[in-house]
């Protein structure tokens, strides 16, 4: 049974900009720290897969010295922890107040995958809990029962690394050429491509100008009819007229095999 798995941030709602972001910088308040990141500061860290890890990126050793922070890896743990435990809940929170509506043609796709009997899935570096909210104000809870969810540190290692991909096609029990994922982002796209997925990608805010070589199909949305998708890339000549549809996935799995770039 083919399967479609999709990212959470920037694919099911923009939730860099309304939602990380914000909960970063409240979080950093919150514990006191001389840090504000702005949208081109955060812009430069999502080069990092995983919330955790952007955190990580500050504990430089001057920054360490600076604001008193333990300087051995146990200690540092302990705060990476505390941080991201005060972060995932900030974020929860906007998600919970409806502060991050779903990206156009989401629910509608997914809709087609249910009707056509195709398994579904998320997979994204950010924590679980996160994910859950976000999949569940997107879609709704009867529709968010019928995904699986990868996420956080459930592999090792993050993208752009192929990790959580290869963890989702053995719990799903699918061949690669069983599999359409959806990135936002350049990192989401090597994931998907080094383990043999092909990959539509939906360009975000943050995303819009990064490299997408070895996707199959590169549209500004999914689309619905208030907001057409704009095809960007369309290697294959599927023309989406609008809106991306579980057909176009077909004729993608359909299409010869996509190889990394």
């Amino acid at each position: 049974m083919p399967a479609l798995i999709f990212d959470c941030d920037g694919v099911l709602a923009d939730t860099e900009r309304f939602g990380h972001l914000p909960a970063f910088n409240r979080t950093f308040e919150e514990f006191e720290l001389p840090v504000r990141w702005s949208e081109a500061d955060y812009a430069l860290k999502l080069r990092i897969g995983g919330g955790k890890e952007r955190m990580a990126s500050l504990l430089t050793e001057e920054f360490v010295a600076a604001n008193g922070l333990p300087a051995d890896d146990a200690g540092q743990k302990e705060v990476l922890a505390a941080w991201h435990k005060s972060k995932t809940s900030h974020y929860t929170r906007a998600v919970q107040d409806g502060l991050m509506p779903g990206r156009p043609g989401v629910v509608r796709v997914i809709d087609e995958a249910l009707a056509a009997g195709w398994q579904l899935a998320v997979a994204s570096t950010s924590a679980e809990a996160s994910v859950r909210a976000v999949l569940a104000h997107v879609v709704g809870t009867e529709r968010a029962a019928n995904f699986k969810v990868y996420a956080g540190d459930i592999v090792p290692r993050k993208k752009p690394a192929p990790d959580i991909y290869e963890h989702a096609l053995s719990d799903l029990d699918v061949a690669p050429d069983e599999v359409i994922v959806v990135e936002d982002s350049g990192n989401g796209l090597r994931a998907a491509l080094a383990a043999g997925l092909k990959t539509v990608v939906t360009v975000s805010s943050y995303t819009a100008a990064e490299n997408f070589d070895g996707a199959a199909l590169v549209v500004s949305s999914l689309g619905d009819r208030d907001e057409p998708a704009e095809a960007l890339h369309d290697p294959l000549r599927l023309q989406p007229h609008g809106e991306v549809t579980l057909e176009n996935f077909r004729s993608i799995l359909a299409a010869s095999e996509v190889k990394a770039p």
